[in-house]
């Protein structure tokens, strides 16, 4: 909270110092104009002042500097001449200041009502991505964690990736994955198989009876009222995983979803689904027997889960972000560090700005056993 004050002061203080520029243009054009020869007259660049003070100051602060440029144009005209007061040439600067002060001050207006509105739409877009898709905790059984969601739409912070984790008795279930599609519809949807899986991951259910579960959940949930047939034109790729505690190969299906990568002493492993399965609210179509497929995920190794947001990202040039290639010789086994560069290193290759959302997991099964 004191941090977060401290960055809502410095603009503040910022404005304040900033407000000298165009108080100093008003006295500099004001003690110019007088002394000046009569045929020249300043008076009209008096207009400068207000037109940049928006730039940094609120509606308040344009109204206060207007105010001065209107007093300074009125004091020009008395002290050069004060005949020339009633002529019409220095009555129409006068009005032209008032108008180009007053509208600057109702666009402030509109201007700081609209950040309110966007600032407001920014804090319920934090409240519900922190509803809807929490961070994974930095510890999970044995295992350390990190996340990170990169959303394409900045104002809205959220989309259609989702991730959650949940332990069972012998180790931990994760599901990352992606619904077709963007925008609320592709959140709610989200939504609906996440807490299909928070309920039925904890189970003492086979992982390919998990999968069952959620295809079907999908399913349904994604039926349109009043419709007698859930194959719809929505469907979301997953991968879900079961981690043992106790060391061993990890299982997983790969329901249409990039495949897991395994980062062993800065070598990257991508490790391929042999037995791939349909997305999940597909699975009626194609009534697939889920295969488990296993690798092996060793102490001191780093695994990351992703999103199509990461592959498919382009840089400039149209070329997608390779992944594998990248992250070679990468050796940082905490996942926050490894996240940290990653997301930085993606950023860089895109320019700045995804096109599309981006979800990642790191996980790390440390090399030594936490007391």
């Amino acid at each position: 909270m004191p941090q977060r004050l401290e960055g809502l002061r410095r603009p503040v203080r910022a404005g304040r110092a900033l407000l000298a520029i165009p108080i100093a243009w008003i006295v500099a054009v004001s003690v110019i104009d007088i002394l000046a020869p009569p045929n020249i007259h300043l008076g009209p660049l008096l207009v400068a002042a207000p037109a940049i003070t928006p730039l940094f100051g609120g509606p308040r602060t344009v109204g206060l500097v207007a105010a001065l440029a209107v007093i300074a144009q009125t004091t020009i005209g008395l002290v050069r001449d004060p005949d020339e007061m009633l002529s019409a040439n220095h009555q129409a600067q006068i009005i032209a200041l008032v108008l180009v002060g007053t509208s600057l001050v109702i666009f402030c207006v509109l201007r700081d009502r609209r950040a309110k509105v966007l600032a407001q739409v920014r804090y319920v877009s934090e409240a519900a991505q922190r509803v809807v898709l929490p961070p994974l905790p930095k510890e999970i059984g044995p295992l350390r964690v990190a996340s990170l969601y990169l959303a394409a739409e900045a104002e809205a912070q959220i989309g259609g990736d989702l991730y959650a984790a949940a332990r069972t008795t012998s180790g931990t279930r994760l599901i990352v994955g992606d619904v077709r599609g963007k925008g609320m519809t592709a959140v709610n949807d989200a939504a609906l198989l996440l807490g299909a899986f928070r309920v039925a991951a904890h189970r003492q259910a086979s992982l390919g009876e998990l999968v069952t579960y959620l295809d079907r959940s999908v399913c349904w949930d994604l039926m349109e009222p009043g419709e007698v047939s859930c194959y719809g034109e929505t469907f979301i790729t997953a991968n879900i995983l079961d981690i043992p505690d106790g060391g061993g190969r990890v299982q997983v299906v790969a329901c249409g979803h990039p495949p897991p990568v395994v980062l062993r002493d800065g070598r990257p492993m991508t490790m391929e689904a042999l037995h791939p399965a349909p997305p999940l609210g597909l699975g009626e179509l194609a009534h697939p027997r889920y295969h488990v497929d296993s690798f092996q995920f060793e102490p001191g190794d780093l695994l990351l889960l992703y999103t199509d947001g990461v592959t498919e990202a382009r840089d400039s040039t149209g070329t997608f972000y390779p992944l594998a290639e990248r992250i070679t010789g990468w050796t940082e086994n905490d996942p926050d560090a490894f996240l940290g560069r990653f997301r930085r290193d993606l950023l860089h290759h895109v320019g700045g700005h995804l096109n599309d959302d981006a979800a990642m997991i790191a996980i790390e099964r440390p090399a030594t056993p936490r007391a």
